[in-house]
């Protein structure tokens, strides 16, 4: 196993890290941004106002998007365990 295997490896590793938590964080930002604007606009200063509709918020893109997420996991997993005979001449 070559410095640029496990570099490749790894790479892919955080590629895959990256596109599977960015619809979360992506939701979680637009949400805040939103209840914010509301916070800003109605003069509500109450901390624990932006918590309850993140975590509903992400609730529904993690049941909408996680049959996709488990989907990719899997098959990187399977494709990295596959690639390991390969790996190890």
């Amino acid at each position: 196993m070559t410095p640029d295997t496990v570099m490749t490896i790894g790479r892919g590793a955080l590629e895959l890290a990256l596109a599977l938590a960015a619809p979360l964080l992506l939701a979680a930002l637009i949400t805040g941004v939103v209840v914010g604007a509301f916070q800003a606009a109605t003069q509500i200063n109450e901390m624990t106002l932006s918590f309850i509709p993140k975590l509903l918020v992400m609730t529904l893109v993690l049941v909408i998007a996680g049959p996709w997420m488990l989907k990719t996991l899997i098959g990187y997993t399977r494709e990295l365990i596959m690639s390991i005979p390969g790996l190890l001449y």
